[in-house]
Order: C-alpha cells, then structure tokens, then sequence
C-alpha cells in the first residue's frame, strides 16, 4: 500500500501565495468584467451585423488584454508604494539641462580606445559636446567629429503596453520588463524594437538599481550582424533634483562583420553633474 506523505504548510506560506494567486487573477477578471460590461446592451444582429460584432469583440479582447497587461505591473508597483514613472522609458534618459563629465572605453576586435568628454547643454548644437582627449593624448578633429557623430540624439520613445510582465519578485528586489513600442524606437537604434529591457526596482529604496537590455533575435547594428546582445545601465536616484542618473552602461555584444566574429565591448562612466 502507497504511503501518504503529508506536507505540512504553515499560514503564513498558504496567505503568502493566496496573495499571488489574488494578484495574478486581478487582471483577468478585470478582463472579463470589462468585455461583459460593453456587449451586455447590445441588441442581437445577423449577416454581416454578425461579423463586425465579432470582429469589435475581437479589437475589444485584444484592447483590453493589453491594458490587463500593464494593469497587472502596475498593482504590482502599488503594492510596494513605486512610483510608476520608473516604467516611462524617458525617464532615464541623459539630461539635457545638466552638464556631464563621459569616460568611455571601447574595445572591438582586440583594438581598444579610451575617450573622456564633457557635455555642455549651453553650448550651441555642434559644440555640445567636447572631446577632452582620447587615448590620453589631445584629439585631432577626426576623434572629434567621429565621437559627435556617434553621439545618441534625442528622442521620446514610448513602452508597449502589451509588453509589461513581472520577472522576479523576492523580498529585496523586484524586476519588470518591457519592450519599446516599434513605431517610436529611435532612427538610430531601430534595433531596440527586437530587444527587452529588465527594470532591477530596490524594494528597500523603491528605486531602479539598473536596466538590462537584452536582444531577443539577431540584430543590425550599424555594420554588424549582432546576435547577442547585452546592455547593463546603472542608475542612482537624486533626491534634490528629483530625478534619475546614469552612473555608468557596460556594452557587451557578439557581432560579425563578413562573416568574421567581432566582439565588442564599451564601458561608460558618467560624472560631475551640475544643473545649467
């Protein structure tokens, strides 16, 4: 005769995950509340009135799971008292009213170069920034032109709603993920379209530690085939100016260019930061 194993569980563990099944359940019936709520009154069709019903209840469905989607995150982010700011893309955005020290060391194909910069917001637009040295040697106006070419212009990009999911959550950290919207992905970075970002929130502080950028198909990147990806941004919050810096975002990728593997890797610290 088979053996009963009995587990025990205490009250805590059986409220602990009542609690994720409550949450995971919010949405859905969120869902369903709101797709009942706009057909009850409709009168009965047929024919073609038939199809165009079904097909608004199918934009309805698709509408509405999409916002169950967010929905879901941002029960989550209230839970914890979070500021759902941290999920607008913008908000981690290099300012562009502050002045900035850059160091930034590349290396592709074992060739490597160190730049160190400053960023003047004041300035007029082609003189924004400017190359301090490179290699530490004085730059020639080729490093100087190259480096403001490749210089990230702005621009307002904008999450998929239906993209939002809950990574991780332990009880010191919580990790959301999201995609940008395709039709706002920068010109320059058309590739970010193909990637997922992972948001690292500090349960402590309620703040975002860092973001992970990681492709999910291989991608175009200038004249490189990428097939993996990885981009680590950190970030410290300031209290004063009531708003997100970057730190430093280490690059990592394994591209090719002609068949030929060429990895690269990029590491950027940022400093000095004095409101102008």
């Amino acid at each position: 005769m088979n053996k009963i194993k009995v587990v025990s569980v205490t009250g805590s563990e059986v409220d602990a995950k009542k609690s994720k099944i409550q949450r995971l359940a919010a949405p859905i019936k969120a869902l369903m509340s709101a797709i009942v709520q706009k057909f009850k009154n409709t009168k009965p069709v047929s024919g073609s009135g038939k199809t165009a019903l079904l097909a608004a209840f199918l934009v309805a469905i698709s509408t509405l799971s999409v916002s169950a989607q967010k929905t879901g995150v941002l029960s989550v982010l209230s839970k914890y008292n979070i500021d759902a700011a941290i999920l607008d893309p913008n908000n981690f955005a290099q300012p562009d009213d502050y002045s900035f020290d850059l160091k930034q060391s590349t290396s592709a194909a074992g060739k490597g170069k160190t730049i160190e910069a400053k960023f003047d917001p004041s300035a007029t637009a082609n003189e924004q920034w400017t190359v301090v040295s490179v290699d530490g040697k004085s730059p020639s106006k080729g490093d100087i032109n190259e480096f403001r070419k490749n210089q990230s212009k702005p621009s307002q990009s904008k999450s998929d709603d239906s993209s939002f999911r809950i990574e991780k959550e332990t009880p010191d950290y919580l990790v959301i993920s999201s995609k940008i919207d395709a039709a706002t992905a920068p010109k320059d970075a058309a590739f970010m379209k193909d990637c997922r970002s992972l948001i690292t929130v500090n349960l402590k502080t309620k703040r975002v530690e860092q973001i992970q950028t990681l492709n999910e198909k291989p991608v175009k990147i200038k004249i490189l085939s990428v097939d993996k990806l990885n981009i680590v941004t950190k970030y410290r919050w300031d209290e004063q100016a009531k708003r997100y810096f970057t730190i430093n975002q280490n690059l990592d990728m394994q591209g090719k260019f002609l068949g030929q593997s060429v990895p690269v890797q990029t590491i950027s610290e940022y400093s000095n930061y004095v409101k102008r």
